[in-house]
């Protein structure tokens, strides 16, 4: 029997009217050659990542200055620093802390200097897709920090602007990915899991942005699929077919594109 029943959208109308928005204000300030000409989807391979470093900070150091370079920022200034390390938790087999304060994934600033400064967790070298995530994100913060007018709803969307940017930039896979992870952990005296997340914007928004992305960029799916979590997958796979059956796609090619 043939399914009689609607598919339910990705994302809710709102949420699909902003990420469209975001897009446009991105396409209008920071597209043009740049992004049709120069932006590629970035994938978790050594094609992309072929480094190999023994120290955790020179390790940062080498990937953060990939993500620069794939996000066509290799020249504008600005450096990396390591954050302290966030507060052991567990004083005892039996006894967790609560309530107290983690540093920041990342974070970006300007110092006493006028310098852009970008700091980042140290527990991101142990895990190479939440740091690429991490870095594109405050890297879409330096970015669109130049834009001549705030994003849709204004600047207090800018957090969830800066993660459509990251897409924006080729860093879709890392964001989707990146937005739960779940881990065991086990000692001689305990064992357990915890989860953890990036960003500012659910697994479905992100495939949504990254579906918006791989259209506009008339890049095959088929190169992001292996690339993405199971669920990502299914939700972009979703994403996809959504936008090719309406005209969101040449309505954005159709932005005009504005140099600041």
């Amino acid at each position: 029997m043939w399914n009689i029943f609607k598919s339910k959208p990705v994302l809710s109308e709102k949420d699909s009217y902003f990420q469209l928005e975001c897009y446009k204000w991105l396409l209008k300030y920071f597209g043009g050659d740049d992004f049709y000409q120069e932006a590629q989807l970035v994938l978790p391979n050594t094609d992309f990542f072929p480094d190999k470093i023994d120290s955790p900070e020179e390790a940062a150091q080498a990937v953060f200055a990939r993500v620069k370079d794939y996000a066509g920022l290799t020249k504008w200034p600005c450096k990396l620093e390591i954050q302290d390390e966030d507060p052991d938790l567990m004083v005892a087999p039996t006894i967790v802390m609560q309530n107290v304060e983690k540093n920041p994934l990342g974070t970006i600033s300007n110092n006493e200097n006028n310098e852009v400064v970008i700091t980042y967790n140290p527990k991101l070298v142990s895990n190479p897709t939440q740091m690429v995530a991490t870095f594109s994100h405050e890297l879409s913060h330096y970015l669109t920090s130049n834009a001549p007018e705030p994003p849709p709803g204004g600047w207090g969307n800018w957090e969830f602007a800066t993660d459509i940017g990251a897409t924006f930039l080729g860093f879709g896979i890392f964001q989707a990915n990146s937005v739960f992870n779940f881990t065991q952990h086990s000692s001689v005296d305990s064992q357990g899991w915890q989860t953890s997340g990036g960003g500012y914007l659910s697994e479905a928004e992100h495939s949504y942005a990254l579906a918006i992305f791989i259209l506009l960029k008339d890049i095959s799916p088929e190169i992001a699929f292996p690339h993405c979590d199971a669920n990502i997958k299914s939700l972009l796979k979703s994403a996809i077919k959504e936008l090719e059956q309406s005209s969101v796609i040449e309505d954005l090619k159709s932005v005009e594109y504005v140099e600041i």
